[in-house]
């Protein structure tokens, strides 16, 4: 578990400095670039807002980022959206450890990663390892013009490098409190595409973190980041 973890952001920052003795260099192990055609998600039974699909998926990325709030007027957070990178964990999703491995990777991710989630990103862009899969971030919704919409940008690194459709901007679909700690981690998503061609639907499951505290003070409380790990 711990050599998934080191290889992840050794993957994904180890080559960025070499300050950082927890990280041993690049992974032992391929952890891009595999065939997911007989992967399935684990969906909780019960409930019908998250369905598996009847195809097989293109990718499947874990994403270590944050989800950013700013204090409403009725006194709690609102979302404003996120900021996540996304590592192609596709060669290992048949291992045993696949199913935990946002808990792990969430605990590096919280605990010994000292900069903000755009440096990597900036920091990433300029080494552009095949393992970096795509950007997760927020944009103007497209149809509305107003509040925003979560894209999925895959335009500025790996096979997709410069094609300049390949990204997913989505609207909801579907929305399932997260079964493991509803207060601490985000819930679980479904999304379908309203522009761009890297695909038609996303899911976002497995969520670490990401949730804000349950109150602030309006016109006081600074906007907030909170830490998160998922996978889509």
């Amino acid at each position: 578990m711990v050599a998934i973890v080191n290889a992840l952001f050794a993957t994904a920052i180890a080559q960025l400095t070499s300050s950082w003795s927890w990280l041993y260099g690049k992974p032992s192990f391929q952890l891009a670039g595999c065939s997911i055609d007989k992967f399935v998600p684990a969906f909780p039974s019960g409930q019908t807002q998250l369905v598996v699909p009847s195809t097989p998926p293109n990718f499947i990325g874990l994403a270590f980022g944050v989800q950013n709030y700013t204090c409403s007027a009725s006194n709690n957070f609102t979302s404003t959206g996120a900021v996540a990178e996304l590592i192609d964990v596709s060669c290992i999703v048949s291992q045993p450890s696949f199913a935990t491995l946002q808990n792990d990777l969430f605990n590096a991710w919280t605990n010994l990663i000292p900069y903000p989630i755009q440096a990597v990103i900036d920091l990433l862009h300029l080494v552009n390892p095949p393992e970096v899969l795509a950007q997760h971030y927020f944009v103007p919704n497209p149809t509305t013009g107003q509040g925003v919409s979560p894209k999925w940008d895959f335009t500025s690194s790996g096979a997709f490098q410069g094609s300049q459709n390949a990204y997913i901007v989505a609207k909801g679909k579907g929305t399932l409190p997260a079964p493991t700690n509803a207060t601490r981690d985000v819930a679980w998503l479904d999304v379908t595409g309203i522009q761009g061609d890297i695909a038609n639907e996303v899911f976002r499951f497995d969520t670490v973190g990401g949730q804000p505290p349950s109150s602030c003070v309006s016109g006081q409380t600074p906007d907030i980041s909170v830490k998160y790990v998922s996978k889509y």
